[in-house]
Formats: structure tokens, sequence, C-alpha cells
């Protein structure tokens, strides 16, 4: 299996696009990039077949300037849950580059947030760059700090056995 899986992706959630758009803005005029992680639809209480983008990764070593963004592909993490990617515009334009479609390569869906980064300052595109039909999802999703500090006694027994 490759770094990026390769199933149906729904939509988005609606916590996890305001979040893309708050990075974006935060950085700016600089560009924002990151990496797109998506849940099982049914995980998340959809009934439908396919994967919602829930998290943004964020990967080391990326640097940005007002026309650019690049990842340090050495950094990327192979990641079973991927999708695609995400960055923004501070020139406001969603369309994507040559540069941006040289990058589309890997994942199936590929976000551009344009700024001012309000609610419908994006688009979603597939690899080729041909718009892709993201739809914004309300979930609730689960809290990281949860899930991660979720360890009881038990499960660290059953570990060292």
């Amino acid at each position: 299996m490759g770094l990026f899986r390769s199933e149906t992706v729904l939509g988005i959630a609606e916590e996890t696009l305001r979040f893309a758009r708050e990075a974006a803005e935060d950085t700016h005029p600089n560009e924002f990039m990151g990496l797109l992680r998506a849940e099982e639809a049914q995980s998340l209480g959809v009934d439908l077949d396919g994967t919602i983008i829930t998290e943004i990764l964020f990967v080391p070593g990326t640097s940005s300037s007002p026309v650019r963004a690049t990842m340090n592909e050495q950094q990327v993490a192979n990641d079973r849950d991927a999708v695609g990617s995400v960055h923004s515009h501070p020139n406001g334009v969603v369309r994507p580059s040559d540069t941006d479609l040289s990058t589309f390569g890997k994942g199936s869906v590929h976000i551009i947030l344009g700024a001012p980064y309000g609610p419908t300052d994006w688009e979603a595109y597939d690899r080729s760059g041909e718009r892709y039909s993201l739809r914004v999802i309300d979930v609730s999703l689960p809290d990281p700090a949860e899930q991660f500090f979720d360890v009881t006694q038990e499960d660290i027994d059953r570990e060292l056995q």
C-alpha cells in the first residue's frame, strides 16, 4: 500500500475545513500547506461508503513564502489515512497553478484555499486538476487528546505480554 489511500473521499468535516481556513489566515501573507487525513464515514456516524477528511497534518520542514509552499518530502510519514493535500493561495485565486498540478500526483483530493479565507473561498481538485465535488459535512470529531491518552493499565499489561 502506498502513502495515500485511494477510496472515495465523500467530504470534509466542517470543523476541519474551518481549521484549515484559520491556519491559512494565520500564515498569510505566506502560503500554508498540509496533508489531508480521512476516516471511514461510518466510523463517524455517516451511513455512506467512503471517507471524510477529518485532519490536517503539518509536515516538519515545510517552507513557505507569499508565492510558494514546499514540503520536505523526507519528513512525510507513511500514513495510510492520507488522502491528499491542502494549501493556500494568498492572492485569492483558487485555481491550481502548473506547480500545484505537478504535486497533485499523490492522493485523490487537493484543496486550495484563497484569501480572504472565507467559507466559500476554497475549491477541491482531483490529481489531474479537475474540480472535485467535496461536501462539507457536519460531524462530531473525536477529541484527539482523549484518543491519545485513552490507555489503561490493562492495555499496558496486554502489550507487555
